[in-house]
């Protein structure tokens, strides 16, 4: 085997391109366009409190100017949509004039979007593919002054080229430092008395609290808000615990907290709070089951997402006497509508979604988001974008199925993880002829279906080692070098999970690692190898992995109660090592399968474990 020589990532000039933006997309892969125009910024987004049915507002922004007719201004246009950070708008009016417009409707959006090389938006803004359509090519960048693009269609910006930038570290602290503002808020009753006292009453009995010195706090996501959270709540004398599979120790360890499983946080917790993103994994993770297993009287804060939360589920605990309080800042419907059963509960205390609104939050995303939007336009690399940077063409011509190939496989990898320990270490090994191979694009795709499927932070080949790096992952690779022709870039690439427990045995090989390889054959990506077993199955939609005694007669039985569940099957194939001893059946489906469905499938005598993957 010879060592893998990876090219670190480079912003040296060569890779500065001031013409165009290309990306890299997960399902559809494209290179760049035009010929930078005139750089033109659009800042768009619903002023805080403002009213849709207010009228459009133009007004230049102090100190900009406007081109006289027949003449070309040297700067490009910044349209903004409302009151930007002054510092943010100082950084901006250095490359640019700067035009405000207020309340644009979708219709007027893009009716402007042709003009303009940038636009900026918060989170009220759709920025969907028919705005990228309207661009007719023009659009380079789209800046979101914030954390979270939900509203930013990735896959059409990435197909039209358009680079997208956020503003992920300024609002940190004030979300850290809203969520302590909660937590003592209700410990302390202070909204409740607050409007009692306003109301002319004078309650002191009613609205006694709890101290917060010496109670154990749990915080559910200790990324950067949460470690903060947890910092501040050590000032305050309580005792923290923390669950993250993905935090790396030495974090915990540096401010004193303890890392432990889900199970034991919420168990022992007299407040927990919430700090992880929304993800499939972690959707509803507070639900009934996980109330049930709660101390009663356990307090929760919660300024991460709304829909992390059950939110009937946490109604009935707070009526049922399992959660004493809850101090809500997010809910899965925003606005919630007047008569939400949380919002009108005694026992709650609500904001509307405050956790970055500080004038100094609201500065900082405003620095940053112009930092990352002019430096984009001048051609640099972006720390903060989070979809892909230049990829020259003819490489990422060649490479597509196997970039394909390599988020499936890290994404159907960690679906075999199981426990709590989360994955820290992942070797990639290439199988190819070729005696150079730059692996930066596989490894950073790689790194994507990983981190992707388990958390909400967007990978590509600008942020992947990164990114890698602050979730405690480490990956190795290497090269089996082959002999023969060079006409392919790689023969197979194979993912090896060390060091976590799995939901499929047989995922495991003889070093006890996960294990899946694959392939591409036609330009599409395969499945050809599960731990030891080998099967050849396509790469796409969802696939069912069973462990079975290798006897006549199986695939028909588990086909069977598909076709009864209505559930289609793409195709199927079964690898053995031995006749008559044990198999490993791979199944694709069309459909999701019902949880009964795969409780049918399981309850089949021969089958011995059987596990669900959705690519």
């Amino acid at each position: 085997m010879a060592s893998l020589k990876t090219p670190a990532l480079s912003l040296s000039p060569k890779y500065h391109r001031r013409s165009s933006f290309p990306a890299t997309f997960s399902n559809n892969l494209r290179y760049s366009r035009s010929q930078m125009q005139s750089n033109t910024f659009l800042i768009i987004a619903a002023a805080p409190g403002s009213s849709s049915k207010k009228p459009n507002v133009r007004s230049p922004a102090p100190g900009s100017s406007s081109s006289s007719p027949g003449s070309i201004s040297k700067k490009p246009t910044v349209l903004v949509a409302e009151k930007l950070g002054e510092a943010g708008l100082a950084l901006l009016r250095q490359h640019a004039n700067v035009e405000c417009f207020y309340n644009l409707s979708p219709e007027e959006l893009r009716a402007k979007i042709a003009q303009c090389d940038a636009l900026i938006v918060r989170s009220a803004t759709k920025v969907n593919r028919a705005v990228f359509e309207s661009s007719g090519g023009r659009l380079k960048v789209v800046g979101r002054a914030g954390v979270g693009i939900d509203n930013v269609d990735l896959a059409a910006a990435t197909e039209h080229g358009c680079l997208v930038v956020n503003a992920p570290t300024a609002n940190t602290i004030a979300a850290a430092e809203h969520g302590i503002a909660l937590l003592a808020s209700m410990a302390r009753n202070v909204a409740q008395a607050d409007a009692s006292v306003k109301s002319g009453k004078w309650q002191r009995s009613k609205y006694v609290g709890v101290s917060l010195v010496g109670k154990r706090l749990a915080v559910l996501g200790f990324g950067k808000v949460g470690s903060e959270v947890a910092r501040r709540a050590k000032g305050l004398g309580m005792h923290v615990i923390a669950h993250d599979p993905y935090a790396p120790a030495d974090r915990a360890r540096v401010i004193g907290v303890e890392l432990v499983g889900l199970k034991e946080a919420i168990t022992t917790a007299d407040f927990i709070s919430l700090h992880m993103p929304l993800t499939p994994a972690t959707s509803k993770m507070l639900n009934a089951e996980a109330f049930a297993k709660m101390k009663k009287g356990v307090r929760i804060i919660n300024v991460a997402r709304g829909g992390v939360i059950d939110e009937d589920a946490l109604w009935r605990a707070l009526n049922g006497g399992i959660v004493a309080q809850a101090a809500l800042d997010v809910f899965t419907e925003e606005p919630p509508t007047k008569d939400n059963k949380l919002v009108q509960h005694d026992k709650v205390i609500v904001t509307p979604h405050l956790g970055a609104s500080t004038m100094e939050a609201q500065e900082g995303v405003a620095i940053e988001i112009a930092e990352a939007v002019v430096g984009a336009l001048k051609g640099e690399l972006a720390a903060t974008s989070v979809n892909a940077p230049m990829v020259p063409a003819g490489v990422l011509n060649e490479l597509k199925p196997y970039v394909q190939l390599a988020e499936k496989l890290g994404r159907l990898a960690v679906q075999l993880v199981a426990g709590g320990r989360g994955v820290k270490t992942v070797k990639v090994s290439y199988t190819s002829s070729r005696a150079e191979l730059d692996t930066r694009l596989l490894r950073a795709m790689i790194t994507k279906g990983i981190i992707e499927s388990i958390c909400n932070i967007f990978v590509n080949l600008v942020n992947a080692d990164y990114t890698a790096k602050q979730r405690g992952l480490r990956i190795t690779e290497e090269r089996v070098s082959l002999d023969g022709s060079s006409e392919y870039p790689l023969e197979s690439i194979r993912v090896q999970i060390a060091n976590v427990d799995t939901k499929f045995a047989s995922s495991k090989s003889s070093t006890d690692d996960i294990v899946v390889e694959g392939r591409v054959k036609g330009k599409i990506p395969r499945l050809t190898k599960v731990g030891s077993f080998g099967v050849d199955v396509s790469l796409e939609g969802s696939i069912i992995l069973c462990t079975q005694v290798d006897q006549p007669g199986m695939i028909g039985k588990v086909g069977r109660i598909l076709g009864e569940e209505n559930v289609n099957v793409s195709f199927m194939s079964v690898g053995r090592i031995a006749p008559r001893t044990h198999a490993v059946m791979a199944i694709g489906v069309d459909e999701q399968p019902r949880k009964e469905t795969l409780k049918r499938i399981g309850e089949v005598p021969a089958i011995e474990e059987l596990v669900y993957i959705k690519l």
